[in-house]
């Protein structure tokens, strides 16, 4: 893993995500390691994606800057790279971060794969508009570590919802993006899970091959024995729609408010 610390001449950036005005990074790059991240396509990033991470040093004194200027709009933090990535516990980018939007009065979506979120509760329960969206793909760690190498298992995450809710913060969590063999498979576990955390508001999100992502799960899918099926989910247009379905149905049973977190053709 490559870091290098570097120096940023902005901090938001308009957000083409529905319900959110802004995008906030602190970093660039991810050590999570997402086989099926397209986050790389996104940015037009040609370093190998999970292999390096660019440290904004200077982004929250930027971003204090900025706050003054902007009008007020919802800040998505961490679109593009997962704000409590490993790093984060070094540099504490994101923390100072929100320091600063809490001090501007700025509503903050937080999305995230870590239970590093956690460090900051005290943060975010002084944040006047908060929520906090926390992505689990499936509760088969074997899968999990072959998808999402150096992330929270999924456990974790689940406990990070239920600590969130506790302490009164609105959660939401993101199932996506729907990997065949390891979603599906523990459906109904992955959303009882979350039921049971106390979180009520569920979206989920198909997984899409933008440029990049065939390349890094065909390896995991292979390894798994499963890479007929990820290449069907490939090549046939259709082919999420019944499990999409299904994840709506289960939720829906339990009484969740689930639904798909993009419009079709997203």
């Amino acid at each position: 893993m490559k870091v290098r610390e570097v120096s940023c001449s902005s901090a938001l950036s308009p957000s083409r995500l529905p319900g959110l005005d802004y995008a906030l990074n602190p970093y660039r790059g991810c050590s999570i390691g997402c086989t099926y991240c397209y986050s790389p396509s996104v940015l037009r990033e040609d370093r190998p994606w999970g292999r390096f991470v660019d440290v904004k040093r200077n982004l929250p004194a930027v971003l204090a800057k900025e706050l003054k200027r902007k009008p007020r709009g919802v800040v998505g933090l961490g679109t593009v790279t997962d704000g409590y990535q490993p790093l984060e516990g070094r540099y504490h980018l994101t923390r100072y971060c929100l320091e600063q939007l809490a001090r501007h009065d700025f509503p903050v979506s937080v999305q995230t794969k870590s239970s590093l979120v956690l460090k900051d509760l005290d943060i975010l329960r002084r944040l006047p508009d908060v929520e906090v969206g926390v992505t689990v793909t499936t509760m088969d760690e074997a899968m999990r570590r072959r998808f999402e190498p150096f992330s929270s298992p999924s456990a974790r995450r689940i406990e990070a919802l239920r600590r969130l809710n506790a302490a009164g913060i609105r959660t939401w969590a993101f199932i996506g993006p729907i990997l065949p063999g390891a979603t599906d498979a523990t459906a109904e576990a992955l959303l009882r899970a979350v039921h049971g955390a106390g979180t009520t508001h569920v979206m989920i999100d198909r997984l899409r091959y933008r440029p990049g992502v065939w390349d890094r799960v065909e390896d995991a899918a292979r390894a798994l024995s499963l890479l007929p099926l990820y290449a069907a989910s490939r090549d046939d247009p259709r082919f999420f729609e019944p499990l999409e379905a299904h994840l709506l149905a289960v939720g829906r049973d339990l009484g969740l408010r689930i639904e798909l977190a993009f419009p079709a053709g997203w």
